[in-house]
């Protein structure tokens, strides 16, 4: 593999070794930072000794991966925001008693039923000076202002920290808020927040206001709502107000990618900035000038889409791409490719656990490496064949590379995936220039009808393709079973049968049947595991009790008559399956009684009725029963109570003193999660 062979694919393999080697250590900033001094003065004297004696420069090598780990341990600190002295979970008793909080709206994001979501910086906590960010949550009901990026908040009320997953192989939505440094939730209602008048006009202010704008005038000129929300998806990268339904469209046809502001965006709008300097004289001043102007409308347009991931790495990219032009050289997209990975973790080191950061570069490492060879495979005369063999084999590689990952955190498969990538990406590139050329004009209000109406027609053209793409279900292979050992096996025989494909040598042919060897035995040691498994769990449900025994691979439910109809349909029950590789064997309505590996489990629902001196084990609380706890531990004698989702938070909260009080262990899923016995 070429790109092995640049130092600086190896620095910064190491480089990121080292942030990861931190996240997960969590090592303190003492410890860190000595490191790091330690690493430079190693690689110093193994640099003056190596210009002493030039047959030992192998140290300095080493001294140079040495310090690669150690800045990039670095780098992840000094970017953990909580290790900052005056971030608010420094504050004293931040999450145990209510604070007023001032803080500055920065983010609006998507909503959910009941609330209006904002990312919002943290100036003040009381009377103490904070910084840091958190999530801010403000009821719909009680929304009767309109807030704008900038507003200055006042807000009494209680901060919650993130939560761990409270059912098994559910999405850690803390940790996600973690890696964009996010450490805290905070709930309110109108009559809890006080604005001021006072704006912080910074350079994300503007942008939403440049946003606004331009949405507000393409509204005016009565551009469709549907395809206004798609439009601004499309060309800004804000996907907050965008139907649900057309998401989950543009993913059973393989092409969210689209939605997503990337380097097929931040390309157009290169070739448009760069078509419309044409006419500025090509010398030594007129490059500087364009080069300047190229760069400018570059990370205005990031800044607009938010500097998502994938827009930081694409305008970061093309950043380069620009400068190359300028100085006249030839551009090395590997390099380019290092050098912007570089870059960006060295001040956001974060986006490494981004799925979208992840999943765009090895889409386009992939795509500089395997698309050439399978160009190789088919040249044809005319142009219209080469530009869908292009098409097809850039969507290929780009395919390849991004499958096991995308089969880790997504667990399905579009298999029309050609198809709406050979028909859309035409479209696309249409739709792009067109709108790039309607927004600007949007934002001066001086768009031309035609040319919006034009827009907003491609737009419900290609939404209609794309809806009607997705339509075929057969296609679209769902809820497939993948864990980390797939993950690194799958990658094995991706890049060794790439090599082999490349140059066929019987080293790189063994390389293919370890990598098959290693697949098979992780299926084999999977497939014995999970066998030799035996667990019975109680979910964290709100709605209904949930409740499964797995032997093996088959799951036995029990829950109420309309959740067994719902059966794998729902979402917290198909997660467990799918995590554990296993299926719905049963499915049987809950009675009063259990026994699991010599447990006696004794389950009461809001009837309250349970056999007479019955004693158990274990007692479960559901559906918020009248009793009187108290007397029933009298009579069972319990070693353990678990009270689900589905009880009244008041009843959980008196069922909590009296276990207090007999000192028998309470566990309630809404606090502490799912529980299980294995």
């Amino acid at each position: 593999m070429k790109v092995l062979q640049f130092p600086l694919a190896r620095v910064t393999l190491v480089f990121i070794v080292g942030i990861v080697f931190t996240y997960y250590t969590q090592l303190s900033p003492k410890l860190v930072f000595s490191s790091l001094f330690i690493a430079a003065l190693f690689s110093a004297v193994a640099y003056f000794w190596c210009t002493q004696k030039p047959h030992h420069n192998q140290y300095f090598g080493l001294s140079v991966f040495v310090l690669a780990f150690a800045v990039g341990m670095s780098t992840q600190t000094i970017h953990t925001d909580s290790y900052q002295k005056n971030h608010f979970t420094q504050h004293s008793n931040i999450f145990e008693q209510p604070h007023t909080f001032t803080i500055v709206l920065k983010e609006k994001l998507k909503s959910t039923a009941n609330n209006q979501r904002y990312v919002a910086l943290v100036n003040q906590v009381d009377s103490t000076m904070c910084s840091g960010k958190l999530l801010l949550n403000i009821n719909k009901d009680s929304l009767n202002h309109s807030f704008i990026i900038g507003n200055r908040l006042q807000i009494q009320g209680s901060l919650y920290p993130n939560m761990a997953p409270k059912n098994p192989f559910q999405f850690d939505y803390g940790t996600y808020l973690k890696n964009k440094q996010i450490y805290g939730q905070l709930y309110a209602n109108v009559t809890q927040i006080k604005v001021s008048y006072r704006i912080e006009k910074d350079v994300w202010y503007y942008a939403a206001q440049i946003r606004n704008t331009i949405i507000d005038n393409l509204k005016k000129d009565g551009f469709n709502a549907t395809e206004l929300n798609v439009a601004v998806a499309l060309l800004l990268g804000q996907q907050q107000d965008i139907d649900p339904e057309i998401i989950k469209d543009y993913q059973f046809a393989g092409a969210v990618h689209i939605l997503s502001v990337s380097g097929l965006h931040i390309g157009f709008v290169l070739l448009f900035v760069t078509f419309i300097l044409k006419p500025v004289p090509n010398n030594k001043k007129g490059s500087l000038f364009q080069l300047i102007v190229i760069l400018c409308s570059l990370w205005l347009f990031g800044i607009l889409a938010g500097l998502a991931p994938s827009v930081v790495r694409s305008v970061t990219m093309f950043s380069f791409v620009a400068i190359g032009q300028h100085l006249r050289r030839s551009v090395n997209m590997y390099h380019t490719l290092l050098v912007s990975i570089l870059l960006i973790l060295l001040v956001q080191p974060g986006f490494l656990f981004d799925v979208g950061f992840q999943l765009s570069y090895l889409a386009l490492f992939f795509i500089l490496w395997f698309h050439p060879l399978l160009s190789r495979l088919w040249e044809p005369k005319n142009k219209i064949s080469k530009y869908i063999r292009d098409i097809l084999s850039v969507s290929f590689a780009a395919q390849i590379g991004t499958l096991p990952l995308s089969l880790y955190y997504f667990h399905q498969f579009p298999g029309l995936f050609f198809i709406t990538n050979l028909v859309i990406i035409p479209l696309t590139g249409f739709i792009m220039g067109l709108g790039v050329v309607v927004m600007v004009l949007a934002f001066v209000d001086l768009c031309p009808y035609f040319l919006s109406k034009t827009l907003e027609w491609s737009l419900y053209v290609i939404d209609k393709i794309i809806h009607t793409i997705a339509s075929f279900e057969q296609f679209i292979i769902k809820d497939i079973p993948f864990n980390s050992v797939f993950l690194l096996g799958s990658y094995m025989l991706i890049i060794s049968s790439i090599l082999w494909f490349e140059k066929r040598r019987f080293q790189r042919l063994i390389a293919i049947v370890v990598s098959v060897i290693f697949i098979q035995t992780a299926l084999l040691w999977n497939k014995y595991d999970i066998a030799n498994q035996r667990e019975w769990i109680v979910f964290n449900s709100k709605r209904s009790t949930l409740i499964t025994e797995r032997n093996g691979k088959d799951v036995t439910l029990y829950a109420n008559d309309s959740l067994i109809q719902i059966g794998t349909n729902n979402y917290t029950l198909n997660n467990y399956l799918m995590g554990n590789f296993s299926h719905l064997a049963t499915a049987k309505k809950i009675k009063n009684t259990a026994f699991f590996k010599g447990y006696s489990i004794l389950i009461l629902d809001s009837t309250g009725i349970y056999p007479k001196q019955h004693q158990a084990d274990i007692l479960v609380l559901t559906q918020s029963p009248k009793i009187n706890l108290d007397r029933l531990i009298q009579i069972s004698r319990p070693k353990k109570i678990v009270a689900d989702a589905t009880n009244y938070k008041s009843f959980k909260e008196r069922w909590k003193v009296s276990c207090l009080k007999a000192k028998i262990p309470f566990h309630s899923t809404s606090e502490k999660g799912f529980y299980i016995l294995n």
